[in-house]
């Protein structure tokens, strides 16, 4: 949690543009199209996203195929979860975009049913397990 109590779940991003393509942004802010370039760019890029979303569900299909937990966005483990893989008498990893979270209640579960952790993002979790999986 964050010192207001949200979860902080953005990240900045720096992205160099050319001259003429950022002149155009800050034309459409100035004109009260956008509240800032923030604001446009992140729209921009939601409808980009949206025009690739068959090739994005494709690739989660792959995925599902697979023997680990995946994931994609704000994933936060359960206890349920975990059980459940115990309950299969065997380790798995879990892979995934986004932010993992973990709430350190889960510790031992986790660290008795996940082989490894591989997050391109953050993974919000107790010192302990970022020093056992080396995160």
């Amino acid at each position: 949690m964050e010192r207001n109590g949200t979860m902080d779940n953005t990240e900045k991003v720096s992205v160099n543009m050319n001259i003429g393509t950022l002149s155009q942004i800050d034309l459409l802010v100035d004109q009260g199209f956008y509240s800032n370039r923030s604001d446009l760019i992140n729209q921009a890029v939601r409808e980009y996203l949206n025009t690739k979303q068959d090739k994005i569900r494709a690739e989660e299909e792959n995925y599902d195929k697979w023997d680990f937990f995946w994931f994609m966005g704000i994933r936060v483990m359960l206890e349920n979860e975990l059980e459940a893989i115990k309950k299969q008498g065997r380790r798995k990893e879990i892979r995934g975009y986004g932010m993992l979270i973990i709430d350190e209640s889960l510790d031992d579960l986790v660290m008795e049913t996940i082989s490894a952790i591989r997050v391109k993002g953050k993974v919000k979790c107790s010192d302990r397990l970022k020093k056992h999986y080396q995160l």
